[in-house]
């Protein structure tokens, strides 16, 4: 079995598209609109994938938060200096619990956890 995807149902489409391409990195793989007051977008950068959904009759999506979408980047230092220059506050960390690892959270525009992860070799 293979896992495909996370689903997000989201507050507003187009400010959590520009999220997800801008902040990190995933391109658009497709899109659809099933009904008037739905629109779906398909986004990633592999094999897994975010579904983000906006339904006009469900605009107060809520998330647990215990969850939270980890993404490995570079470096944790120069992912922080990209985040100021969009204004986008540090929520936790960074951290570095062992030689190997160091990450820090920040939220996505509807309050889900996102977390960028160093692996240091």
């Amino acid at each position: 079995m293979d896992f495909c995807w996370v689903t997000i149902n989201v507050k507003e489409l187009t400010e959590s598209v520009k999220f997800y391409q801008e902040i990190i990195g995933l391109k658009i793989k497709r899109q659809m609109k099933p009904n008037p007051e739905m629109q779906i977008v398909f986004l990633g950068s592999g094999e897994t994938e975010i579904e983000l959904i906006y339904n006009a009759k469900h605009t107060k999506p809520d998330f647990g938060e215990d969850i939270s979408l980890g993404f490995t980047v570079d470096s944790v230092d120069h992912e922080i200096e990209k985040l100021k220059r969009y204004n986008i506050e540090i929520q936790s960390g960074p951290f570095q619990p062992n030689p190997h690892i160091k990450f820090f959270y920040i939220t996505d525009p509807n309050g889900i956890k996102i977390q960028f992860v160093e692996n240091i070799k």
